[in-house]
C-alpha cells in the first residue's frame, strides 16, 4: 500500500519522524518494505512488496517510499536499523557518485537504481539519520518491522 503524505496535513510542521524497515523471506526471495511515518500527533503507516528480492533492497526501498510520501520538503528524523543503508549514505554514496557508481575497486554498485533514487528524495529533505537496534524494543522500530513483514504477505 502506498499513499503521500498530503501538504495541508504536514504544512507548517518543522518535524517529521520516520521509521523504515525491509524483510525478506529468503535471501533473494519475496520481500516486503514498510515506514511509519508521524507528524504533528497524526500517524500514517505504508507497506508494499516483491516477490523476488533481496533484503538490502526492501531497507532501501522503504526508504525511498517514505521519504517519497511526503508533499513538501520537511525536516526529517529518518529511523533505519539498517547498517547498508546507514553506511551507504553516511560514508559510501559521495564516493560513488565521484566514481560514475563505481565502488572502490571499481566494480558497479550493487542496487545502484534504488541509490540514485535515495539520492534524489534525501536532496528533497534535511534528514537526520539515526540507526536503531532493529528488534531492540524501540516501538517506531517495531511497527515498521510488522509493516514490513505484512509487505511479504502481499507478494507470497
Amino acid at each position: 500500500m502506498t499513499g503521500t503524505v498530503a501538504a495541508d496535513l504536514v504544512d507548517g510542521v518543522d518535524l517529521v519522524e520516520m521509521w523504515t524497515d525491509g524483510a525478506c523471506k529468503g535471501n533473494p526471495g519475496p520481500g516486503g518494505w514498510g515506514v511509519l511515518i508521524r507528524w504533528d500527533g497524526v500517524e500514517k503507516e505504508l507497506h508494499g512488496g516483491d516477490p523476488t528480492t533481496t533484503n538490502n533492497r526492501m531497507e532501501l526501498q522503504a526508504v525511498i517510499e517514505g521519504l517519497r510520501a511526503l508533499t513538501r520538503p520537511c525536516t526529517v528524523r529518518l529511523h533505519v536499523d539498517s547498517a547498508y543503508v546507514m553506511n551507504g549514505m553516511q560514508k559510501w554514496i559521495h564516493g560513488w557518485i565521484r566514481n560514475g557508481w563505481r565502488t572502490a575497486d571499481k566494480k558497479p554498485v550493487k542496487n545502484a537504481e534504488l541509490w540514485r533514487e535515495l539520492a534524489v528524495q534525501v536532496e528533497r529533505h534535511d534528514v537526520t539519520w539515526i540507526w536503531v537496534k532493529g528488534h531492540a524494543g524501540d516501538p517506531g522500530n517495531e511497527r515498521a518491522d510488522q509493516l514490513a513483514n505484512l509487505g511479504v504477505d502481499t507478494v507470497r
